[in-house]
Order: C-alpha cells, then structure tokens, then sequence
C-alpha cells in the first residue's frame, strides 16, 4: 500500500520556513507529483513518505539560509527526487531572475524532474546528462551549487570544481562522515573557505559551504567513469 504523508509533518515545515501561500502551493503541487512518480519511479525511499516534508523538503529548504539574498542562479547536481533544487526553485520563483538548473543523468529521473518543475511552476532546465559532461555548458553566472547524498567530498568536488572556478559557492548536504570527508579532500584541494553549519532536520548531519578552491594534487587514482 502507497505510503502517505504527515498532514502535521507539512504544516509544521511550512509554519517554520513562513513561506508565502503561493510557495505553499507550488510545494504541495511538487510534492503531489513526486508521489504520483513514487508509484512507478524509486525518488525517494519508501520509508520517509510520511515525513517527506522534514526528511526532504525542509532538509533542502535550510539551504536558502546560507545562501545570500541575491543568490538566484542555482545548480543541483544529482538532482534525483528533485532534491534540493526543486524545493529551493519553490522559494525562489517569486524572485525576479531566479533560475535552477538540475543536472541528472537517469532519464526516468530527469523526465520526472522536467513534469515536476512544470507543474510546480519552478523556472528551471533539467540537463539529462552526465555531470562531468555539462560544467562548461552550463549558462553563467551560477551563484550556488548544491548536492544531496550524492558522492564523497573529494569526488564531489570535481564535480563541482567548473562551477566554483567561476566563483560560486557550494552548499552540500552532508551526513556524519563529513569531517573525515574534509580530511581527505583537503589532502587534493585547497579550499579557501570552509564551514560546517548545523543541520534543522538532522543531528548527526551538517551543511558543508565552501568556495574558492583549487586542486592541489591529483586523485592517486583517477575517477572511475561512473554515471551518478
């Protein structure tokens, strides 16, 4: 049986981040059709349907806190489920300028992502497309680059490594290991500005923002050619 979500769940998030009701209904209109997808698609996993709200939603709308008021141009890389892109896209479209760009390259994923950010009525591109493949085609300026349980910290960095180089910065949502993560990228990268903020939906997790940054070394073994 399809798994529903928290009424209480969604209140309370809406209450916390006070987004306006035309917000509201942009986020319930995603959330409606990630459900509908969840059918016949795995976004998410089945087992936070019913605090999709706190476990996705508010875990990608923290983002927007540590982002800056004129941060309007967005990439998510490994956009999946839609998250965080399509939550924070929600937010933003009542910005003049804003734009979101998600790179994903699963088809089922990405035609989801192109249905989910039309109903919603989120002004984005969906790149159906490899993520070392679109960094220089990409159009800048892109002021934010985000990513979701999507790969180590040193791999993710050469992902994101085109998008900082033009002067970005990155906010990765990130789990417990984040710290040992660090150790090791900084044994490749020296990463000019660094914080670990506190995560609103996770204890054990933290909101990684960083920017200007350079390869200091080579990987000791080169990237595999790994589709994410």
């Amino acid at each position: 049986m399809q798994r529903q979500t928290s009424e209480r769940d969604r209140d309370a998030v809406l209450a916390r981040f006070a987004v306006s009701r035309e917000t509201a209904d942009r986020l319930d209109r995603f959330v409606a059709t990630l459900l509908k997808w969840q059918a016949t698609t795995n976004l998410i996993a089945p087992s936070t349907i019913p605090d999709l709200w706190t476990r996705h939603v508010a875990d990608s709308l923290q983002l927007l806190a540590h982002a800056g008021e004129d941060a309007t141009h967005w990439v998510d890389l490994g956009a999946g489920g839609g998250f965080p892109g399509l939550p924070v896209g929600c937010v933003l479209a009542e910005r003049p300028g804003t734009h979101i760009h998600l790179v994903e390259s699963a088809g089922k994923k990405a035609a989801f992502l192109r249905e989910a950010a039309r109903i919603a009525g989120v002004p984005a591109t969906i790149h159906a497309a490899r993520i070392e493949d679109v960094g220089d085609r990409v159009p800048r300026p892109i002021h934010i680059v985000t990513a979701r349980a999507l790969a180590p910290l040193n791999r993710l960095l050469h992902y994101a490594e085109p998008f900082l180089r033009d002067g970005a910065m990155a906010l990765f949502l990130k789990g417990q290991d984040v710290e040992s993560e660090l150790t090791e990228a900084t044994r490749y990268w020296n990463i000019g500005e660094i914080e670990l903020l506190p995560s609103l939906t996770d204890p054990a997790a933290r909101v990684l923002r960083l920017r200007d940054m350079k390869l200091i070394q080579p990987t000791i073994r080169p990237l595999p050619n790994k589709r994410v």
